[in-house]
């Protein structure tokens, strides 16, 4: 019978550090998408609005699209339709003022905090991949992208560092 282990989706790639960020991985425990409609309770939260994250303690709830929802940091709820989503997604966190700096050659988005405060989430193209941002503070942006892809995720970010670097100079 096959062994199967449980290994890091970014390998050796991260952590990485310049150009005024450091990239971390980040584990948020189970995730569970939940099919609900915005404002039903899910728990003590609330299925967020378009573009939103509800929390509370370390129970997350980030809006993924029309009647969807992806708990992290909290178990998955009863009297709804979920998705256990834990080993699908990879997720790494971006920790500094120049994130949104670097983000922004591989993010079409404005990830400046006046446009997108903490508790903003956003579907979006991250280089060619599909994927999650969502800002967890001031200086903090959590990027997710399908588990398959984080050695792309990890690579992409390396080069938009060095880049900026090279450009800040």
């Amino acid at each position: 019978m096959a062994r199967l282990v449980a290994t890091d989706p970014f390998a050796d790639g991260l952590p990485l550090e310049g150009a005024g960020v450091a990239v971390t991985a980040h584990d948020p425990g189970s995730m569970t998408l939940i099919f609900a409609e915005t404002g039903a309770q899910v728990g003590a939260l609330a299925v967020p609005a378009p573009g939103d994250v509800s929390a509370e303690g370390a129970a997350r709830l980030i809006w993924m699209g029309p009647g969807q929802a992806l708990l992290t940091g909290a178990p998955p709820p009863e009297g709804h339709v979920t998705v256990d989503q834990s080993d699908g997604w990879a997720v790494a966190r971006i920790t500094g003022e120049a994130g949104p700096t670097v983000l922004a050659r591989l993010v079409p988005l404005d990830l400046r905090r006046a446009v997108f405060p903490a508790g903003r989430t956003a579907r979006t193209l991250i280089g060619h991949m599909t994927g999650s941002v969502t800002r967890i503070d001031d200086d903090t942006l959590e990027v997710m992208v399908m588990r398959s892809m984080a050695g792309t995720l990890v690579h992409d970010l390396a080069r938009a560092i060095r880049t900026a670097r090279r450009h800040s100079v």
